[in-house]
């Protein structure tokens, strides 16, 4: 088995010792890192989302799925400094005022690193006017907003509202997510898409992407 087939399997299978030390080796063979990403890492992302959406994985597994090809990932990101790797789009993810958690969110942003996006990680209790800021600064693609509390599902009109205030709503596609919030619910405040698991998001952020 080859290193780039020992990434692959080792983020599949979770393991982050195995994926960094292929990692290593594949940099020491002088194989491209961009080739690394694209041919084992996020190929590897992209399967165990597949599983996970079939069934046959849970968000255990994605987690750990995720922290190696994290883990991996740093030993690259050194050799890309000045050749910015190509990324399929950028996103800037949080969960919104006055909403502290951020496991899920956390599993999102990494899936959308794992398959070849940019993520700007806004982290817990971001404000409208962050989110807007991100999007006048960073030329983000997409948003994404997350929830978990019923209190605090509200605040994401707010952040699209401001959007819309500021004359940026049509530069910038929104993604909800979130125990509470459903398709209804999205639709009502003008979000663009809503998703129930990261794998999902990833797919559908892939959509909203290719469609501008």
């Amino acid at each position: 088995m080859n290193n780039l087939e020992i990434i692959h399997d080792s983020i599949v299978g979770g393991k982050m010792e195995p994926a960094i030390e292929a990692t290593r080796a594949a940099v020491a063979e002088g194989i491209n890192p961009q080739d690394i990403i694209s041919n084992s890492m996020i190929k590897a992302m992209e399967e165990i989302g597949a599983r996970f959406q079939e069934g046959k994985a849970y968000v255990p597994e994605l987690l750990m799925a995720a922290r190696a090809m994290k883990g991996a990932l740093e030993i690259i990101k050194p050799l890309l400094a000045g050749d910015k790797p190509a990324t399929i789009g950028k996103i800037a993810i949080g969960t919104v005022s006055g909403d502290l958690h951020d496991i899920g969110k956390n599993l999102v942003a990494s899936m959308f690193e794992g398959c070849g996006f940019e993520v700007i990680n806004l982290g817990v209790n971001v404000s409208a006017d962050k989110f807007v800021e991100t999007v006048e600064k960073e030329k983000v693609d997409i948003i994404c907003l997350s929830a978990l509390l019923t209190t605090t599902m509200n605040y994401m009109r707010t952040v699209i509202d401001a959007l819309k205030a500021a004359g940026l709503r049509d530069k910038v596609k929104v993604m909800v997510g979130g125990a509470p919030v459903n398709e209804k619910f999205a639709m009502e405040i003008g979000a663009d898409a809503y998703t129930d698991n990261a794998n999902s998001a990833v797919i559908v952020a892939k959509q909203l992407v290719a469609a501008n």
